[in-house]
């Protein structure tokens, strides 16, 4: 049976399904802990861990390289900063896996990949600590390296997984050229929710969110701006402060990708030239839009 063409995500559609409020004090509002950045790539964490403060999440852990952890909470001083062991190369040890574990036992999400740079690196270390975690997950960037030859390395967490692959990425982890997989776009989506169970949130000019069993989304938000260093952060920030607050994975995917996108329409109008940090910035004034359903100001 063909499967149904996706769902436009709109005002209307989120309206209906609305997130979970953030009343109440801040361990009520969720843990995040984000790990990942590499010695080389800090930022793709702080981008991460603020986007996730911004949209409502109560609490904010990062797990990041030593030598770059005082400076991260420096500029974050509103999260909890772990250093973990690196590499010669700057990356993320294994070492520091058992950590990671006992940081995951007491969050509500946990983002894996942020900041990551080596596949190999990133591989092994999520392989150390995926299996023995029993907490929801949104896997970004190359921690999706994981994945890549273990379609199902994220059953035992039941669906509870958003993974957010850029289309190089999504066609690593099926092992199939890129072309191809830029030619059906949404089909290698399916693909991927169906082998791993998890949702997951892809594309380029068009983006889709799929739930495994095919049912899926799509937004045109967002301008070709979007498309710079660090913009992928900001919205898988975006997705796991949604998710710990209390969204279900592809509500969460679904908030996260349609806000990112509008954040950069409005930028693109207002600030041309604008960087990833910016959207970080503008993401709450168009979540406050959505939850009014598109009638408060832009300028507010």
């Amino acid at each position: 049976m063909t499967p149904e063409k996706p769902v436009t995500i709109d005002h209307e559609l989120l309206r209906n399904r609305p997130l979970p409020s953030t009343d109440g004090d801040k361990s009520e509002r969720g843990t995040v802990l984000v790990v990942g950045g590499a010695r080389q790539t800090p930022g793709a964490v702080l981008l991460a861990a603020e986007t996730a403060l911004r949209l409502g999440a109560g609490k904010v852990q990062v797990a990041t390289a030593r030598d770059t952890a005082a400076a991260v909470a420096a500029a974050l001083p509103e999260a909890f900063v772990e250093g973990l062991p690196i590499l010669d190369n700057g990356e993320l040890a294994v070492d520091g896996a058992d950590r990671v574990v006992e940081l995951a036992a007491s969050a509500d999400v946990v983002l894996l990949g942020p900041g990551l740079r080596d596949p190999e690196c990133a591989n092994l270390l999520l392989s150390q600590i995926i299996p023995r975690v029993d907490v929801p997950l949104v896997i970004d960037a190359l921690g999706t390296a994981y994945l890549t030859g273990r379609l199902d390395g994220v059953r035992h967490l039941n669906g509870r997984v958003v993974l957010t692959p850029n289309t190089t990425e999504l066609a690593a982890t099926l092992e199939r050229p890129e072309e191809d997989v830029e030619q059906d776009l949404l089909g290698a989506a399916r693909e991927l929710a169906d082998q791993t169970g998890a949702v997951v949130l892809s594309g380029t000019g068009t983006s889709y969110v799929v739930a495994p069993g095919g049912e899926a989304w799509c937004s045109e938000a967002g301008p070709t701006a979007l498309a710079t260093a660090g913009s992928g952060d900001v919205k898988a920030g975006a997705v796991a402060g949604l998710v710990g607050r209390g969204a279900s994975p592809e509500q969460a995917a679904m908030w996260g990708l349609w806000l990112h996108g509008k954040a950069g329409e409005r930028l693109a109008r207002e600030q041309p030239g604008f960087l990833a940090r910016h959207v970080v910035e503008a993401i709450p004034h168009e979540l406050a839009r959505a939850e009014d359903g598109g009638t408060r100001a832009a300028s507010s």
